[in-house]
């Protein structure tokens, strides 16, 4: 397994999904916005898939639980031994999910985006089996030639509103990061997913973002899976593209939910010493709101965020400011840092 971590604070594992390279996802323009967002906010990790990128691309097994497996391998080659927050995006949420449900006393927080815990013909859908099934076929036969047409099978329906430039890209990284025969196996394999049995056993709080306009996993396979989690929390996205691209407003929309969500405001704030100056903006309004004996229920609807939400920024606040409770926090507040 080829795998990669950038950047410093909370670990956070992204588990692999179709397509990525470790190098060439660094410069691409459809990428690169999401490792630098992830790697300035978190010791963010991340891995290509067996068959794909850096990893061995001649394997045998590409079962989902050898996909589980993978991932128990990077958390333990990168020397995690903490509870991880995991991104699953697209097939890779139904690995976080699994891993989850197997080790729920080393997971904290799930982001899952894209995602879906079935695959096409776990669905019950015959006509949907029968359009992938026929991309499938596709795959195999037209993936490696030189006109980029069966390709694009793939790049117009994962962001149909890129640019020629984001679309080029996606057609030549198809190439570069994974062999005919491979991604043919990859697609069928992805099919036969289902992770239905596992969700009640996942007790981690999770965060879904879906593109609206999704045309590579339905936006009723996010809204299933949400409805299936116990504790999670749906952020719908105004965007047609699988992989929401830097220019859209989406973008601005996910960055904005994911650290809500987590309470991270930078790496450098993971850890810091106690002081007001590493609160974010968020932070010092639900800390002003504290101090005005507002409950977690009040602030939750005063500024539009989950309760979950609420709390998670409010333990953040508490260690940033290295106090124990909001009677210690609203003291802080009043009488500077005990010296």
């Amino acid at each position: 397994m080829a795998w990669a971590s950038a950047g410093k604070g909370r670990p956070l594992v992204k588990t692999a999904n179709w397509l990525t390279h470790l190098e060439y996802d660094l410069e691409s323009p459809v990428w690169a916005h999401w490792v630098r967002f992830f790697a300035d906010h978190f010791r963010f990790v991340r891995y290509d898939e067996r068959g794909c990128g850096l990893t061995d691309r001649h394997v045998e097994d590409l079962s989902f639980d050898r996909w589980v497996e993978d991932l128990e391998a990077v958390i333990d080659a990168a020397g995690i031994d903490e509870p991880v927050d995991l991104l699953g995006m697209s097939q890779g949420a139904a690995t976080a999910l699994a891993y989850a449900a197997k080790h729920p006393d080393k997971v904290s927080r799930i982001i899952v985006y894209g995602g879906y815990a079935q695959g096409w013909r776990a669905r019950g859908d015959a006509e949907g089996a029968r359009f992938y099934d026929a991309i499938v076929e596709i795959t195999s036969q037209g993936w490696a030639l030189e006109n980029p047409v069966f390709r694009e099978l793939f790049t117009k329906r994962f962001i149909p509103a890129g640019s020629d430039e984001q679309i080029d890209w996606f057609n030549d990284l198809c190439r570069k990061t994974v062999a005919a025969d491979m991604a043919a196996r990859l697609l069928a394999a992805r099919a036969d997913v289902d992770v239905t049995a596992l969700l009640d056993r996942v007790t981690a709080p999770v965060l879904l973002l879906h593109p609206a306009g999704d045309e590579v996993v339905p936006f009723a396979q996010g809204r299933k899976l949400a409805s299936r989690l116990t504790d999670a929390e749906f952020v719908s996205l105004d965007s047609r593209n699988h992989i929401v691209l830097k220019q859209e407003p989406a973008w601005t929309r996910l960055k904005e939910a994911v650290l809500d969500f987590t309470g991270e405001t930078s790496a450098g704030g993971f850890g810091a010493s106690s002081d007001m100056e590493n609160l974010s903006p968020r932070e010092q309004q639900i800390l002003a709101l504290i101090c005005e004996a507002k409950s977690n229920p009040e602030i939750a609807g005063l500024l539009g965020l989950s309760e979950r939400t609420v709390r998670n920024h409010a333990s953040n606040i508490f260690r940033k400011l290295g106090v124990k409770s909001r009677a210690e926090a609203i003291l802080y507040l009043h009488a500077g840092p005990r010296r």
